[in-house]
Protein backbone atom coordinates (compact mmCIF):
# COMPACT_ATOMS: atom_id res chain seq x y z
CA UNK A 1 0.00 0.00 0.00
CA UNK A 2 1.45 3.38 -1.05
CA UNK A 3 1.78 6.00 1.71
CA UNK A 4 -0.27 8.99 1.52
CA UNK A 5 1.43 12.12 -0.64
CA UNK A 6 2.64 14.90 1.09
CA UNK A 7 0.30 18.16 1.04
CA UNK A 8 2.33 21.28 0.25
CA UNK A 9 1.06 24.74 0.96
CA UNK A 10 3.08 27.25 -1.36
CA UNK A 11 2.37 30.57 -0.08
CA UNK A 12 4.22 32.79 -2.78
CA UNK A 13 2.54 35.56 -5.24
CA UNK A 14 5.13 35.26 -7.86
CA UNK A 15 3.64 32.19 -10.69
CA UNK A 16 7.71 31.61 -11.99
CA UNK A 17 8.28 30.94 -8.02
CA UNK A 18 5.44 28.38 -7.96
CA UNK A 19 5.80 27.20 -11.16
CA UNK A 20 9.53 26.14 -10.46
CA UNK A 21 8.88 25.12 -6.79
CA UNK A 22 6.22 22.82 -8.72
CA UNK A 23 9.03 21.38 -11.24
CA UNK A 24 11.25 20.41 -8.28
CA UNK A 25 8.85 18.38 -6.38
CA UNK A 26 8.17 16.82 -9.46
CA UNK A 27 11.18 15.90 -10.18
CA UNK A 28 12.40 14.86 -6.95
CA UNK A 29 9.13 13.33 -5.47
CA UNK A 30 6.70 12.49 -8.48
CA UNK A 31 3.19 11.32 -6.87
CA UNK A 32 4.26 11.04 -3.24
CA UNK A 33 3.65 15.10 -3.40
CA UNK A 34 0.82 17.11 -4.12
CA UNK A 35 1.40 21.03 -4.40
CA UNK A 36 -1.34 23.48 -3.30
CA UNK A 37 -0.44 27.52 -3.93
CA UNK A 38 -1.78 30.43 -2.25
CA UNK A 39 -0.81 34.02 -3.34
CA UNK A 40 -1.63 35.89 -0.32
CA UNK A 41 -1.25 34.82 3.99
CA UNK A 42 -4.87 35.72 3.92
CA UNK A 43 -5.27 33.32 1.33
CA UNK A 44 -2.71 31.01 2.50
CA UNK A 45 -4.34 31.22 6.27
CA UNK A 46 -7.96 30.26 4.93
CA UNK A 47 -6.97 27.42 2.81
CA UNK A 48 -5.11 26.46 6.15
CA UNK A 49 -8.10 26.47 7.97
CA UNK A 50 -9.97 23.96 5.76
CA UNK A 51 -7.27 20.87 6.96
CA UNK A 52 -5.51 18.26 4.88
CA UNK A 53 -2.01 20.13 4.93
CA UNK A 54 1.10 18.78 5.89
CA UNK A 55 3.80 21.37 5.84
CA UNK A 56 3.85 25.41 4.44
CA UNK A 57 6.28 26.83 2.07
CA UNK A 58 6.12 30.35 3.22
CA UNK A 59 7.39 33.90 1.14
CA UNK A 60 8.27 36.30 3.61
CA UNK A 61 7.39 38.94 1.21
CA UNK A 62 3.20 39.17 0.14
CA UNK A 63 1.13 41.58 -1.30
CA UNK A 64 -0.64 41.21 2.33
CA UNK A 65 2.62 40.70 5.06
CA UNK A 66 6.13 41.75 4.74
CA UNK A 67 9.14 40.38 6.61
CA UNK A 68 9.11 38.75 9.99
CA UNK A 69 5.12 39.97 10.57
CA UNK A 70 4.48 37.20 7.91
CA UNK A 71 5.72 34.20 9.95
CA UNK A 72 4.84 35.69 12.94
CA UNK A 73 0.59 35.39 11.95
CA UNK A 74 1.38 32.05 10.25
CA UNK A 75 2.62 31.21 13.55
CA UNK A 76 0.41 32.58 16.10
CA UNK A 77 -2.53 30.98 14.33
CA UNK A 78 -0.98 27.64 13.47
CA UNK A 79 1.86 26.69 15.39
CA UNK A 80 1.77 23.19 14.86
CA UNK A 81 2.22 23.22 11.43
CA UNK A 82 5.86 22.84 10.22
CA UNK A 83 7.10 25.90 8.16
CA UNK A 84 10.14 26.36 5.78
CA UNK A 85 10.50 29.60 5.14
CA UNK A 86 11.79 31.19 1.62
CA UNK A 87 13.75 33.81 1.61
CA UNK A 88 16.29 36.46 -0.41
CA UNK A 89 19.86 36.25 -0.17
CA UNK A 90 20.08 39.03 1.93
CA UNK A 91 17.37 37.96 4.19
CA UNK A 92 19.14 34.77 5.09
CA UNK A 93 19.85 36.10 8.63
CA UNK A 94 16.27 36.49 8.77
CA UNK A 95 15.83 33.34 7.95
CA UNK A 96 18.05 31.53 11.33
CA UNK A 97 16.14 34.08 13.48
CA UNK A 98 12.83 32.54 11.99
CA UNK A 99 13.66 29.45 12.85
CA UNK A 100 14.87 30.20 16.17
CA UNK A 101 11.52 31.64 16.91
CA UNK A 102 9.50 28.37 15.65
CA UNK A 103 10.13 27.84 11.79
CA UNK A 104 11.38 24.66 11.18
CA UNK A 105 13.75 25.61 8.26
CA UNK A 106 14.44 28.28 6.07
CA UNK A 107 15.66 28.25 1.64
CA UNK A 108 17.19 31.14 -0.01
CA UNK A 109 15.61 31.50 -3.05
CA UNK A 110 18.37 30.89 -6.14
CA UNK A 111 20.52 28.03 -4.09
CA UNK A 112 17.45 25.84 -4.46
CA UNK A 113 17.35 22.54 -5.95
CA UNK A 114 14.87 19.40 -6.39
CA UNK A 115 16.41 17.61 -3.93
CA UNK A 116 17.36 19.92 -1.25
CA UNK A 117 13.12 21.47 -1.00
CA UNK A 118 12.08 18.01 -0.94
CA UNK A 119 14.34 17.08 1.99
CA UNK A 120 13.61 20.15 3.67
CA UNK A 121 9.85 19.85 3.72
CA UNK A 122 10.27 16.18 4.98
CA UNK A 123 12.82 16.59 7.89
CA UNK A 124 10.69 19.86 8.33
CA UNK A 125 7.36 17.55 9.01
CA UNK A 126 9.83 14.92 10.94
CA UNK A 127 10.88 17.13 13.34
CA UNK A 128 7.20 19.25 13.71
CA UNK A 129 6.32 15.45 14.72
CA UNK A 130 8.89 15.27 16.85
CA UNK A 131 8.42 18.03 18.33
CA UNK A 132 5.19 17.50 19.41
CA UNK A 133 5.88 13.46 20.51
CA UNK A 134 8.50 15.60 23.41
CA UNK A 135 5.51 18.13 24.20
CA UNK A 136 3.03 15.07 24.73
CA UNK A 137 5.90 13.52 27.13
CA UNK A 138 6.54 16.58 28.99
CA UNK A 139 2.56 16.74 29.80
CA UNK A 140 2.26 13.34 31.09
CA UNK A 141 5.78 13.68 33.31
CA UNK A 142 4.17 16.80 34.47
CA UNK A 143 0.47 15.12 35.18
CA UNK A 144 2.00 12.20 37.26
CA UNK A 145 4.28 14.46 39.53
CA UNK A 146 0.92 16.24 40.06
CA UNK A 147 -0.36 13.00 40.61
CA UNK A 148 2.62 12.11 43.08
CA UNK A 149 2.28 15.54 44.64
CA UNK A 150 -1.06 15.10 45.68
CA UNK A 151 1.19 12.61 48.57
CA UNK A 152 2.97 15.58 49.65
CA UNK A 153 2.02 17.23 52.98
CA UNK A 154 -0.28 15.98 56.05
CA UNK A 155 -2.30 13.04 55.34
CA UNK A 156 -4.95 12.76 58.06
CA UNK A 157 -4.72 8.94 59.18
CA UNK A 158 -6.49 7.00 61.88
CA UNK A 159 -4.77 5.88 64.45
CA UNK A 160 -6.58 2.67 65.15
CA UNK A 161 -7.05 1.32 61.87
CA UNK A 162 -5.12 3.50 59.44
CA UNK A 163 -7.05 4.64 57.15
CA UNK A 164 -6.53 7.70 54.90
CA UNK A 165 -9.03 10.42 54.99
CA UNK A 166 -9.21 12.31 51.42
CA UNK A 167 -9.56 15.85 50.64
CA UNK A 168 -13.57 15.11 50.07
CA UNK A 169 -13.72 13.65 54.21
CA UNK A 170 -13.67 9.85 52.67
CA UNK A 171 -11.87 7.56 54.84
CA UNK A 172 -9.84 4.84 52.87
CA UNK A 173 -7.49 1.64 53.33
CA UNK A 174 -3.59 3.22 52.71
CA UNK A 175 -3.30 0.54 49.63
CA UNK A 176 -6.05 1.81 47.69
CA UNK A 177 -5.78 6.10 48.36
CA UNK A 178 -1.83 5.22 47.67
CA UNK A 179 -3.30 3.43 44.23
CA UNK A 180 -5.82 6.45 43.45
CA UNK A 181 -2.69 8.83 43.73
CA UNK A 182 0.38 7.64 41.82
CA UNK A 183 1.31 4.96 39.84
CA UNK A 184 2.49 2.00 42.46
CA UNK A 185 0.72 -1.40 42.45
CA UNK A 186 0.07 -3.36 45.63
CA UNK A 187 0.98 -7.03 46.35
CA UNK A 188 0.12 -9.23 49.42
CA UNK A 189 2.04 -10.87 52.04
CA UNK A 190 2.67 -10.84 55.22
CA UNK A 191 5.45 -9.89 57.55
CA UNK A 192 7.52 -11.76 60.02
CA UNK A 193 6.00 -9.52 63.48
CA UNK A 194 1.96 -10.27 61.83
CA UNK A 195 2.68 -13.95 61.24
CA UNK A 196 3.97 -14.36 64.41
CA UNK A 197 1.22 -12.47 66.37
CA UNK A 198 -1.63 -14.09 64.19
CA UNK A 199 -0.57 -17.35 62.73
CA UNK A 200 1.93 -18.54 65.59
CA UNK A 201 1.24 -21.89 63.75
CA UNK A 202 2.52 -20.86 60.23
CA UNK A 203 6.15 -21.48 58.76
CA UNK A 204 6.97 -19.10 56.79
CA UNK A 205 9.68 -20.00 54.05
CA UNK A 206 12.83 -17.88 54.76
CA UNK A 207 12.42 -15.50 52.24
CA UNK A 208 9.79 -14.30 54.65
CA UNK A 209 11.79 -14.58 58.03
Amino acid sequence: MNPSPIKVLLIDDEPAQAWLIREYLQSAARNSVELECAETLADGLRRLAGGGIHVVLLDLSLPDSLGTATFAKMHAQYSGMPVVVLTNLEDEELGRKLVSSGAQDYLVKGQINELILYRALRYAIERKQGEAEREKLIQELQQALAEVKKLSGLLPICAHCKKIRDEKGYWHQVEIYVRDHSEAKFTHGLCEDCAKKFYPGLDLPPKDR
